[in-house]
């Protein structure tokens, strides 16, 4: 077991480096905060986890259960609907595609 100084210096090591790299963003954005660059990140972004997110998941969903594509699929278009429709609200969206998912998968 290590002593109690070496697991208080990890600790505050560890801490030290937490607290900077979330606080480097924040400083860091403040002088760029008038870039081009930071907004056309801060609108493409978003979209772009969540396609990394959606290709994942329906990888995932097509390969374990092939029965299921079609119902993903149409999941999928009911998010992107309500998504544009209801003005851009990701919760929403997200949690009305997934709600239909679970529907079909569960009664049809």
């Amino acid at each position: 077991m290590p002593s109690t100084s070496y697991l208080i210096s990890v600790l505050a090591i560890v801490f030290a480096l937490t607290f900077a790299l979330r606080a480097l963003p924040f400083a860091v954005l403040r002088a760029l905060r008038g870039s081009a660059l930071v907004r056309h990140l801060s609108v493409w972004m978003p979209v772009g986890i969540l396609a990394i997110l959606a290709v994942t998941a329906l990888h995932g969903t097509i390969t374990r259960d092939p029965h299921g594509t079609g119902y993903a699929l149409l999941a999928v278009a009911v998010t992107i609907g309500v998504h544009l429709a209801f003005g851009r609200r990701t919760i929403l969206s997200v949690g009305i595609g997934t709600a239909v998912y679970v529907v079909l998968l569960n009664t049809l």
